[in-house]
């Protein structure tokens, strides 16, 4: 009984003002129209470029190792694009989020939608495998009104933002389960929900083993193989792209995976990576390179990331 008044004093804590400013803010960036939230977007990944000097150096080191075939003014203007992305990004979130009620529909566009539905006549639930693609959040709402789709996601230390996007969410999901609660994400499997959640971001090597992503040995997460043999689940992988002259989205379902979760969890990890990079390769600018992918070495190799 306690808890509750403390819970709302902590998020009205004047620490955390800052953040409510932006979710104003936000709240009305999300009733523009959408080519103005991606001519917004594109300026806050200029503002970004030139201003948060850390993330541009990780999206320059990620960019470098995964294209080594570009020269410095090809991935300096990658960078730039990626940006541009990332800015978009940011802005479009307030969609979701901050106007649930906003019909997007017309600027959505669905490929292999039937891949989606053939896993689920199988009765055992969807692991649906996605990635830190820019356009992670905005997607949400015609995922929501497939009427089967619950979200996983990673708890933010900052309660204001655990707040936002877990109420955020709640607008399109029936489920949004934190990535450590097991027991629920089970539970919603074997009730036959499809989960969706990224499995791109790196979390060490006690859940990871090591598979190439763009030839390079990554640490990759082994959540998916645990559920699909947990369950039995079919798994799909779920690529979304930006189109910016057109204002619209794009989600391609995959095909379902073939011996997938056969009890090689690099096998396994393999086969998602090499599918996501092949997308990634088609839009190379719409990845969140801004984060540390390769964080997480082979024993005594080097970090990606100091300062040379």
């Amino acid at each position: 009984m306690r808890q509750k008044p403390t819970t709302r004093l902590s998020l009205l804590s004047p620490a955390l003002w800052p953040v409510w400013s932006t979710a104003a803010l936000m709240w009305l960036l999300a009733r523009l129209p959408v080519s103005w939230i991606f001519s917004v977007g594109k300026c806050l990944g200029f503002v970004g470029y030139h201003a948060a000097h850390s993330r541009r150096r990780i999206a320059q080191v990620n960019i470098a190792k995964c294209f080594p075939e570009l020269d410095a003014e090809q991935r300096r203007r990658l960078v730039r694009a990626n940006f541009s992305h990332t800015g978009i990004g940011i802005i479009e979130t307030a969609l979701p989020w901050l106007n649930p009620a906003r019909d997007l529909s017309a600027h959505y566009r669905v490929e292999g939608l039937e891949h989606l539905h053939e896993a689920r006549d199988r009765g055992r639930g969807i692991v649906l495998v996605g990635a830190h693609y820019t356009t992670i959040d905005v997607t949400s709402q015609f995922l929501s009104k497939l009427g089967f789709v619950d979200v996983m996601y990673r708890r933010n230390k900052n309660p204001a933002w655990e707040w936002l996007q877990t109420q955020g969410r709640r607008h399109h999901f029936d489920g949004v389960i934190e990535r450590s609660d097991m027991r629920q994400t089970i539970k919603r499997l074997k009730a036959g929900r499809a989960i969706w959640y990224a499995a791109d971001q790196d979390y060490g090597r006690k859940h990871s083993v090591f598979a190439p992503f763009f030839g390079i040995s990554t640490a990759t997460i082994t959540a998916s193989s645990r559920l699909a043999k947990r369950n039995q689940s079919p798994v799909l992988m779920l690529h979304q792209t930006r189109d910016i002259e057109n204002h619209t989205w794009t989600l391609r379902f995959s095909p379902i995976l073939k011996n997938f979760a056969q009890g090689d969890d690099i096998a396994d990890a393999r086969q998602l990576n090499q599918l996501l990079e092949e997308s990634l390769r088609q839009v190379p600018d719409q990845y969140l390179w801004v984060h540390r992918r390769f964080k997480t070495r082979p024993e005594g190799e080097d970090s990606f990331y100091h300062k040379s």
